[in-house]
């Protein structure tokens, strides 16, 4: 049941939404398109589907070309970010559609509907109507309608970005446990990386219609291949930093200075772009000789636990996340501290050439 896109590409009135891409999903794996708006994961999801045929290269399917065949064909299932049920038919009826337009005979549409319906927790549900559910179990509706087809890939796209918090939160937890039962390869895009890293599997990072990197999602958080999926995976996006090696030293931005040990003694010397996480810039002073850069702060962000500090340092755009509520003055002058034991090093042309010891466990 591998599903295999083969130099896919897709264009769209002279417009490139996916350039040429090899991608293989194994049977059983949950699969992350991970990527701002507009950076093809609903473009490469149509060619899996077969809702768009592509330019190029081919699409194969368990074992099977399928470049042309009919999406009804293809035995494929597909969730929108708007989940659609059917508002005069209630939730056993919604679930079955799929069974009766395939002429299943009642008693396995019976079967499968209570199957399915007891994975994803509607079984006290079945007589309602889907206007007298919650969000979260209109959602459960949908996927259930979905997995009733007993389809080897499920495509789900942003399905829980129209859902409030707490139901996101409850549906993001319930994914890889119905993932788990179904045996199916499911295939999800989303916008924020906290989802991705909760969902596990694999990551596939996209930026402007390519696939940057794809692997276990772990993996392709600690250790990105190059700046562009640092700031895919990465909310809010990674911040950057112009640096040198010079003579067993590393000069950062403004002629700061700190002894290259580690991984970035081996560095040869010349000039790269650091990269660190938000998480890792601090507002005190920590131990294991931080570097203290002079910004000024622009607005602040609270979250709760936690604030957002959004800083100019000689204008470039930096945002920390720093731990508790900060009563902070817009304008004012800060020293931001970064410990050089979490920067990522990427060469002129972007590609990672080093990882300070601490910023593959971060």
């Amino acid at each position: 049941m591998t599903l295999i896109l083969e130099n896919v590409s897709k264009s769209v009135a002279g417009q490139t939404h996916i350039h040429p891409t090899d991608l293989t999903l194994d049977p059983s794996t949950m699969n992350v398109l991970l990527g701002p708006t507009l950076a093809g994961k609903t473009t490469l999801m149509r060619l899996m589907a077969g809702l768009d045929k592509p330019d190029t290269g081919r699409i194969v399917w368990r074992g099977e070309d399928v470049t042309g065949m009919r999406v009804q064909d293809r035995g494929v299932a597909m969730v929108y970010q708007q989940f659609i049920n059917y508002p005069a038919m209630n939730v056993r009826d919604n679930i079955a559609s799929p069974l009766k337009l395939k002429g299943a005979s009642r008693a396995e549409v019976d079967r499968r509907v209570s199957e399915v319906a007891e994975m994803m927790r509607l079984t006290p549900f079945l007589d309602r109507r889907p206007l007298e559910l919650s969000g979260g179990q209109q959602q459960r509706c949908a996927l259930a309608r979905a997995l009733v087809k007993d389809a080897g890939l499920v495509l789900l796209d942003e399905p829980l970005a129209n859902l409030d918090y707490k139901l996101r939160e409850e549906l993001r937890a319930e994914i890889p446990r119905i993932f788990a039962e179904s045996g199916a390869i499911f295939v999800y895009a989303t916008t924020e990386p906290e989802e991705a890293l909760l969902l596990g599997g694999n990551t596939a990072a996209l930026w402007e219609g390519r696939i940057t990197q794809f692997g276990p999602t772990p993996d392709v958080y600690r250790r990105p291949v190059d700046a562009t999926t640092a700031r895919v995976f990465s909310d809010p996006p990674m911040n950057f930093l112009a640096m040198e090696k010079r003579d067993g030293e590393i000069l950062f931005g403004d002629n700061h200075r700190a002894p290259a040990t580690g991984t970035l003694a081996a560095l040869a010397d010349g000039h790269y772009t650091a990269g660190f996480r938000p998480n890792h810039l601090e507002l005190e002073r920590t131990e294991g000789d931080p570097i203290g850069f002079h910004t000024r702060l622009k607005v602040t962000e609270l979250t709760g636990s936690e604030t957002f500090v959004h800083l100019d340092h000689h204008g470039e755009d930096w945002v920390g996340l720093i731990h508790g509520v900060r009563d902070l003055t817009p304008g004012a002058d800060i020293t931001a501290w970064l410990a050089p034991r979490h920067v990522y090093v990427f060469a002129r042309d972007g590609g990672l050439v080093a990882q300070a010891p601490y910023a593959e466990a971060a």
